[in-house]
């Protein structure tokens, strides 16, 4: 008898060890849900916790509470479709053949040979979706669905691109702004003024909808590009105008993305990442952004054309309340989300590393050496090293000294010539005032030398090089 109960209590202890094996390896395992919310043209200074006095943002200054703030961080290049390129697929754009903002009907777009993160996520079992402005690519080949999202709701590319009013600004000979769902054109939009809000309730039903198993969720958000529109719930509610109130919305928009988050139970396993594709679009005046306290804006290699707010939120893993300062860069995010995920990077060489260990707390240095600074046709404008940046001689526009725009139309920018090899040690100096390039030879060396490399993989017809390494764009004929 007495052996009969022992051998009937090993065989309960190996069950129950197998059991509970079984069970921390399958929590250990549990993906988290990704949620990436991508604002256009929203500078540095326009959310709370990054400087804003004017316009309040208590969703997202609650969500730096949450989680880390990252005050160094970049988008991979100050203009639309370059910059989604690179956040969605962890390369430079230059190095896909992305460049600058594609124009509708236009006969290139994001490679489909190219794997972007829903493509890199989709293949671990995550539902996929995109609500907001997708720009790269409007031909049926380069649309969403067929770059590895299960749904898509939102328009094809930037808000300004339909015959505008002479008032209102640029006039383009293009058809009537399409609405697309997935494949579809649903409508046309002559007014965007509840766009915003269209996204964001797609967004709370998709996470409703999935909440039993991984989603990744991308909200481009087409504001606070021009023209601004927003709803009747925000209109005249800031203190900086009509741009104050789309950023008030946009504030908004957060919350009842975490808000459905949090109802069904699922904010201990969501990494949620706010962050814009570039800085503001200083032409326009009253309707632009503040990349204060950085030198100039979008379209520009200078801190205030490529350094955004970002936030992130996961609290499992990232402490509530973290303030990171080493340079991390969009190309950085499809390689963070990888090793969270454990999914297998694209086979094609990319440009980005996981900051995981950054953003953990595991480490106080960024994730790269360098950070390269690249704008319109593989022109290398200026590389990030440390604490460092350096310009190289190169074109850029300013609104400095300029009439400024007001109330929806652009004002004129002017151009400056660089003409000598400038030097800004950021942490003194992050506006860009002083030009230390006298100062220190070795460094200017050591970024040179960083920059010849790079140039001889990606390029630069500053010099008239070409890469070795860089990837042709998809062309519709192909």
């Amino acid at each position: 008898m007495v052996i009969k109960i022992n051998f009937l209590l090993i065989v309960s202890l190996f069950i129950w060890q197998k059991t509970s094996g079984q069970n921390f390896e399958s929590k250990q395992d549990i993906l988290p849900n990704i949620i990436l919310i991508f604002t256009d043209d929203q500078g540095y200074n326009d959310v709370g916790v990054f400087g804003a006095k004017d316009i309040s943002t208590p969703n997202l200054d609650q969500m730096a509470k949450e989680g880390a703030k990252l005050t160094n961080f970049y988008a991979a290049q100050a203009v639309c479709s370059a910059s989604r390129a690179a956040i969605l697929t962890g390369s430079y754009p230059n190095r896909i053949g992305i460049h600058n903002a594609l124009m509708p009907n236009s006969k290139v777009g994001l490679n489909p040979e190219e794997i972007t993160l829903a493509e890199m996520l989709k293949n671990k079992g995550y539902a996929t979706a995109i609500f907001g402005k997708w720009h790269l690519g409007d031909a049926a080949k380069f649309m969403p669905t067929k770059q590895g999202f299960d749904e898509y709701f939102g328009i094809p590319y930037s808000n300004d691109m339909w015959p505008l009013h002479p008032q209102q600004g640029t006039i383009f000979d293009f058809d009537p702004l399409p609405l697309y769902e997935n494949e579809k054109i649903i409508d046309t939009l002559t007014d965007q003024t509840n766009l915003t809000t269209l996204i964001t309730h797609h967004s709370v039903d998709f996470i409703e909808r999935n909440k039993d198993k991984p989603f990744f969720l991308y909200v481009p958000h087409p504001q606070p590009h021009v023209p601004l529109f927003v709803s009747d719930k925000f209109k005249g509610k800031s203190n900086r105008g009509l741009y104050g109130d789309v950023i008030m919305e946009l504030d908004w928009s957060v919350g009842e993305i975490i808000e459905a988050v949090e109802k069904n139970g699922l904010t201990e396993n969501t990494i949620i990442i706010f962050t814009s594709d570039n800085g503001p679009w200083l032409a326009y005046g009253n309707h632009s952004g503040s990349a204060f306290p950085f030198r100039e804006g979008k379209g520009t290699a200078w801190e205030g054309g490529q350094r955004e707010p970002f936030i992130v939120k996961y609290p499992k893993k990232i402490k509530a309340g973290s303030t990171i300062d080493a340079p991390v860069m969009a190309i950085d995010i499809l390689p963070t989300l990888a090793e969270i995920t454990r999914a297998e990077l694209p086979e094609n060489i990319i440009d980005g590393k996981s900051a995981w260990r950054l953003l953990t707390g595991k480490t106080n240095e960024g994730p790269q050496e360098a950070y390269f600074f690249y704008y319109r046709v593989n022109e290398l404008f200026g590389v990030r090293y440390g604490k460092w940046k350096l310009y190289f001689p190169h074109t850029y526009r300013t609104m400095n000294g300029q009439e400024p725009g007001k109330d929806g139309l652009p004002g004129e920018y002017k151009m400056v010539d660089l003409e000598q090899i400038e030097l800004y040690d950021l942490e003194k100096d992050s506006g860009e005032t002083n030009n230390v390039v006298d100062a220190y030879p070795t460094i200017v060396a050591k970024i040179e030398k960083l920059a010849n490399d790079m140039r001889t993989r990606l390029g630069d017809s500053l010099f008239n090089i070409e890469g070795l390494e860089n990837r042709a764009a998809g062309s519709e004929g192909q």
